[in-house]
């Protein structure tokens, strides 16, 4: 499977802090059921001023293809009448900022739900420079956009890019998260936000693996989850290109791999086996350090295999 196939530009790396967001202040309502409850009468969100960190879904707004795969997950909230409702930044990183926003609908106790909104900044605001050694083999659809992405000096080229490697994310995620791999559920794309799955419990991100201790089952068990994973993405003929520790979450006694705007084709890209030896070498070095024998080589050997 080649990875130009699921690449198009369109008109967030997911980090989390180690502190739980600032949530809004309530308004009168004692004990309303979700934020949107807390902002009472629906109809005066149309002045951004008054409430600017309110908005109407996008959901009805976006076109089928920027949406995520379905089925649709139960607890996703599609009505017109949710409120999407910012509670405060998860992370800053460096090509992106992850918010995390409530879409609930007001009254309704059992329509809302937590979600992480991951916007990529512009071209001119991004700190990260690796783009060409993650890109060379992908390809855009339309000429002109390849050829503006290539053109640092155009705007249109620089809003084609960043554009890009959000597309690039919510494609991945989508395949990925259809093939089963343990990744964030894509909800929806539009223009530089991808909303995903909020992994995590009540506004509290989980951990980095990097950060965990686990039992020694449950480090078995994580290292079985992982060559699991790694075998999927291979399957898709795609490496990570950036897995680690700290874009691998432990999500009780689950693993959940984020960050994939970088994935790299195995068959087109000339870094790709280079960097998957990188992934290998990065999660084995966490698993040692854990007292799990982990041989970098034999996992890349393994994990190369599942591709032809």
């Amino acid at each position: 499977m080649s990875f130009t196939d699921t690449f198009t530009p369109h008109s967030s790396y997911l980090f989390f802090d180690d502190e739980p967001p600032h949530y809004p202040d309530p308004s009168s309502n004692a004990h309303p059921s979700n934020a949107a409850d807390a902002l009472g009468d629906a109809d005066i969100f149309a002045d951004p001023e008054l409430h600017p960190d309110i908005r109407w879904s996008t959901w009805p707004f976006v076109e089928k293809l920027q949406r995520g795969p379905q089925p649709y997950p139960v607890w996703l909230v599609t009505e017109a009448a949710a409120l999407d409702t910012e509670l405060g930044i998860l992370k800053t990183g460096k090509e992106a900022d992850v918010h995390l926003i409530e879409r609930a609908v007001p009254g309704d106790p059992h329509k809302a739900v937590q979600l992480a909104a991951k916007r990529y900044r512009s071209a001119d605001d991004r700190a990260f420079r690796r783009d060409s050694s993650y890109t060379e083999g992908r390809k855009v659809k339309k000429s002109r956009d390849q050829r503006a992405i290539t053109n640092r000096k155009s705007e249109y080229g620089r809003a084609v890019k960043s554009g890009a490697w959000a597309w690039a994310e919510f494609s991945a995620l989508s395949r990925l998260y259809t093939a089963g791999a343990p990744v964030p559920y894509p909800v929806q794309i539009d223009d530089t936000e991808i909303l995903m799955e909020f992994i995590g419990e009540d506004g509290v991100a989980a951990p980095r693996l990097a950060q965990a201790r686990p039992s020694a089952a449950l480090l078995q068990d994580y290292w079985h989850q992982l060559r699991t994973a790694m075998g999927v993405f291979a399957r898709l003929g795609w490496a990570h290109g950036d897995l680690s520790p700290y874009n691998t979450l432990a999500h009780g006694d689950r693993l959940v791999i984020i960050d994939v705007p970088q994935v790299v084709d195995l068959a087109a890209s000339p870094f790709a086996t280079q960097f998957l030896h990188r992934d290998c070498v990065n999660m084995c070095t966490w698993f040692n350090a854990r007292g799990l024998n982990a041989d970098p080589d034999v996992l890349f050997a393994e994990v190369l295999a599942e591709a032809w």
